[in-house]
């Protein structure tokens, strides 16, 4: 089972329902009282949103929630055996509960049989960890995929090109949230019509990756080929945009879909360059995580049903108890149904630095927008 949200405050809600029911509206007075250490795992580097937002958020919620446990953080850099290494490490240093962003979720079944054996608690943490996990944290990632697809959709069909065709650049097959972008977009595009004239995978989610496919793309295609170009993420929309300036395409004729909301890919959409992004409020999403953890490393009774409202997620192994926040389509204005302005969202949420947004080179973008 899944979300269905109205956006921000439906995020937040779902926050809320965590602080208040994980040993009734913990406080760093309530929790003070935990020792040890914890674990934190994540994946990669190449998405500029662990390092500079999960990372941050998350240690520092945690540390008010539980001052005196110490946070064992690891990053793999997209290496499977980096990471099994990595929690093995943790383990052995006696963590009392592991927070497992996995890079690959059916190899993370070792790390997970692993810390269960040592009966240490395991919440898999943004994207899906296969094996006996104790809990779920995420976005409604179908969710995801689906709002990519409809937002492109309703461009194409602005744009008198109601069934493409379009080009398609998927995330990692080794991230189980790239399966579920992937379905959600298509179902949306099935649904509607839209032929997918090309599609492949970048392997690590890397921009130069999806540079290289979409050089493919209009090497087959050629430069009037393709109508629109789904990307799962904001880096590979970054490299095809690229590949497509490079082939001399006008990247604003050709509606371009992202997610993570980046400040990069923001500045491409108040440009005109990339129509669309995803936000995820993150901040939300590592402070659930967080919180849960103090909870479990301070031996707490959750109550899942109020915890998850009854949420699951099924992987490999069982009905695993979920909090699932929901994502917001975000374009330039707005305008398109079914997504919100960048000003109403990032912006409002300063989630993005208007600093670092407002560049010269952006500067008359933002002062279109209002953003200020």
């Amino acid at each position: 089972m899944k979300i269905r949200g109205a956006g921000i405050a439906a995020t937040l809600a779902a926050v809320a329902i965590v602080v208040g029911a994980c040993g009734g509206g913990a406080s760093p007075s309530a929790t003070g009282g935990a020792s040890g250490k914890i674990a934190l795992l994540f994946p990669e580097k190449q998405t500029a949103r662990y390092e500079a937002a999960d990372h941050p958020y998350f240690e520092a919620k945690f540390k008010e929630l539980c001052p005196n446990v110490e946070i064992v953080y690891s990053n793999a850099s997209e290496s499977v055996d980096t990471q099994q290494t990595q929690a093995d490490a943790a383990l052995t240093a006696g963590v009392k509960v592991m927070v497992l962003d996995p890079v690959d979720g059916k190899s993370a079944k070792a790390i997970v049989d692993k810390a269960k054996a040592q009966k240490v608690p395991v919440i898999s943490y943004d994207r899906l960890t296969q094996g006996d996990i104790d809990y779920y944290i995420s976005f409604d990632n179908e969710q995801v995929g689906k709002l990519q697809g409809e937002a492109l959709i309703a461009k194409l069909k602005a744009d008198g090109n109601p069934t493409g065709p379009i080009t398609m650049i998927n995330g990692s097959p080794k991230d189980n949230n790239a399966l579920l972008f992937n379905k959600g977009a298509k179902d949306a595009f099935t649904a509607a019509g839209v032929v997918i004239a090309k599609e492949d995978s970048a392997a690590n989610w890397k921009p130069e990756e999806a540079q290289t496919i979409m050089d493919g793309f209009i090497a087959a295609l050629g430069k009037d080929g393709f109508k629109g170009a789904y990307q799962a993420n904001d880096g590979t929309a970054g490299g095809a945009i690229v590949a497509m300036k490079n082939a001399g395409i006008d990247v604003t004729k050709i509606p371009t879909t992202g997610q993570d909301a980046e400040t990069a890919a923001i500045q491409r959409i108040i440009a005109g360059e990339q129509y669309m992004t995803v936000y995820k409020a993150i901040k939300p999403e590592a402070e659930a995580a967080a919180q849960l953890a103090c909870d479990l490393a301070s031996g707490k009774t959750i109550d899942n049903a109020t915890v998850t409202g009854g949420k699951t997620v099924k992987n490999d192994t069982k009905d695993v108890p979920s909090i699932l926040l929901t994502p917001i389509a975000v374009t330039k204005d707005g305008s398109v149904a079914g997504t919100k302005s960048v000003k109403d969202t990032v912006i409002a949420d300063k989630f993005t630095d208007v600093a670092k947004l407002c560049t010269p080179d952006y500067q008359k973008f933002c002062d279109e927008l209002g953003i200020k």
